[in-house]
């Protein structure tokens, strides 16, 4: 039997996430007849991926033991059946089985009630399971490139009342029915590339379509067929619309009189639905945050930290990413961070005491980075408004002003913002973020340098967040940093402040702020941290991170 040392590095360590990929794990699935089953020990994971392993083609049914899965990601291998006890993940939010040799889907999917994106686009399949209308909290459903020759009854449900996206190209989908209507959240349909003879004028019923593709499909409506290969959504819609209208008043009569009124009903409640629609995307707009993840494959010059074995045993975990486009310049923008940051380390992080934040100007950096440890007596560092002097002599200055702070306020213990200095007595070793240069930039959880403090002109931040508590700890409080972070963005993009008008300039006045600059999109740059032998320890945000529900919080990967 293989080795498998991924695993057995997430089953020491404790691990949330775990991804195998490429033809080193393949050889091994090829040796082993399959993926080891100890990966199904692994019960704390909440993202597992395998993927790029033509030599699977099958998971086991051990895979319920996963209980606590957000994410399952099983694309492009050659898996021909998925066991039915999948349906046993109740936790599961994304289900990824995309190219794969796939005929059915198991009857347990319509149990998985959190899922909210399935994709099992590029197989085989002929048929969706019946039931899908239960996932209430499905949101995107890809099912291109697969053989599907119709939709279940109950996928028309208003049950599926956030569904937003549904692809379904590629495929021999031969009729959509009327009950479209029913998804009143969906935005986004393409079924080009199919065999549907009409559309029917109820899909106009849907009140927050934006985008549809019929491309590729020989429509009876020949003006209808010349307008999906050219037209605007909007004008396809009112082209639907239009014909049932006209088909309302070509249908009139007495007998018809029911249907007729059922008719007006429903245009009634699609004006007020509009209506409706039309506000909340307003509202939407206005509140949306983005963040967008570029990833470390996308930019080849990305910054990468190397961590000693001799960390482990001082403060072990460490996550860090860059962010670009934080708009420092205007008002009390800088100011603004920085208390967010000060609240952020009275609070999530316990008053330094759980994990502490530094933050760095990258312009200012010197690659690579080193996460490192030193004695007390040789880390030397230029702290935030001092000027350069050792660790000893830095905690030596901290305790003494502890104290002075502790006699003013008549207290018997030194204050909650002091604690922190008591994590590294008695340690011989300190830990410490070292440049290219070997210049230190942070001492944690002391302080970080004056050499790569941020201003106003800072355009590229390095986030950099350290736990002597677990690496999960370190990642909740990147994910709420940056989320903060993009609070004030928005905040700074909408509130006109002249630059500098807080009077924090860093030199002469910076000339009037661009409207590039006052765009509140923040790019977040991955950020590796390996170890000494140059294996990847973590990778900073991954899929599972920034994934909490925040409403007004949009994730582009």
């Amino acid at each position: 039997m293989e080795k498998w040392p991924e695993v057995e590095k997430a089953a020491a360590e404790k691990r949330r996430e775990l991804v195998l990929q490429g033809p080193g794990v393949d050889q091994r699935i090829s040796s082993d007849g399959g993926l080891t089953r100890s990966v199904y020990s692994l019960t704390l994971l909440n993202y597992l991926e395998v993927s790029q392993c033509p030599s699977l083609t099958e998971i086991h049914e051990d895979i319920q033991h996963l209980t606590h899965l957000q994410s399952l990601i099983m694309c492009r291998n050659k898996l021909s059946s998925i066991p039915d006890v999948i349906g046993s993940l109740r936790s599961l939010k994304v289900l990824d089985l995309s190219v794969n040799n796939l005929r059915v889907l198991p009857e347990g999917i319509v149990q998985l009630r959190e899922l909210n994106t399935l994709n099992v686009s590029c197989n085989s399949l002929e048929v969706l399971p019946e039931g899908l209308s239960q996932c209430t909290k499905l949101s995107t459903i890809n099912i291109s490139r697969n053989h599907i020759t119709g939709f279940p009854a109950d996928l028309y449900s208003e049950r599926l009342d956030l569904l937003s996206s549904l692809v379904a190209s590629d495929n021999c989908i031969q009729e959509l029915s009327a009950d479209i209507h029913k998804l009143s959240a969906l935005k986004v349909l393409d079924l080009s590339g199919n065999q549907l003879t009409e559309i029917p004028s109820d899909l106009s019923d849907c009140p927050k379509l934006k985008e549809i593709n019929f491309k590729g499909n020989k429509l009876n409506d020949k003006r209808l067929e010349k307008m999906v290969n050219g037209c605007q959504t909007k004008s396809i819609l009112e082209y639907l619309r239009g014909r049932g209208r006209g088909r309302q008043g070509e249908d009139g009569g007495d007998g018809d009189g029911g249907r007729n009124a059922d008719k007006k009903k429903r245009q009634q409640q699609r004006k007020k639905k509009e209506k409706v629609a039309d506000e909340q995307d307003e509202v939407e707009e206005l509140n949306k945050m983005v963040v967008r993840v570029l990833h470390v494959s996308d930019a080849p010059t990305a910054l990468t930290v190397r961590v000693t074995a001799e960390v482990k045993d001082v403060r072990p975990y460490l996550v860090c990413c860059v962010v670009r486009g934080m708009n420092l310049k205007p008002g009390n923008s800088l100011k603004r961070f920085l208390m967010a940051q000060t609240k952020l380390h009275d609070d999530l992080c316990g008053k330094r005491t759980t994990a502490t934040i530094a933050t760095h100007d990258v312009q200012l950096l010197k690659g690579p980075l080193t996460y490192d440890v030193k004695p007390p007596t040789q880390l030397k560092i230029v702290p935030l408004g001092r000027k350069e002097m050792t660790a000893v002599e830095l905690i030596r200055h901290l305790h003494l002003e502890a104290e002075e702070l502790r006699k003013q306020k008549k207290r018997q213990n030194v204050t909650g913002l002091h604690k922190y200095l008591q994590l590294l007595q008695g340690k011989p070793l300190y830990p410490c973020l070292v440049d290219g240069e070997g210049h230190v930039i942070s001492f944690p959880p002391i302080t970080n340098s004056e050499k790569t403090k941020i201003k106003k002109t800072t355009k590229e931040l390095l986030l950099e967040v350290t736990s002597a508590t677990s690496l999960q700890t370190c990642k909740d409080i990147m994910d709420a940093l940056i989320v903060k972070m993009a609070e004030l963005n928005k905040f700074t993009a909408e509130h006109q402040e002249e630059a500098g008008s807080d009077g924090e300039g860093d030199g002469p006045s910076e000339p009037a702020v661009t409207s590039s600059e006052m765009s509140s999109e923040l790019i977040i740059q991955q950020v590796r941290t390996i170890d000494q032998d140059g294996n990847l320890k973590v990778v900073y945000p991954s899929k599972t991170d920034l994934s909490k529900d925040i409403s007004n919080l949009t994730v582009v990967w």
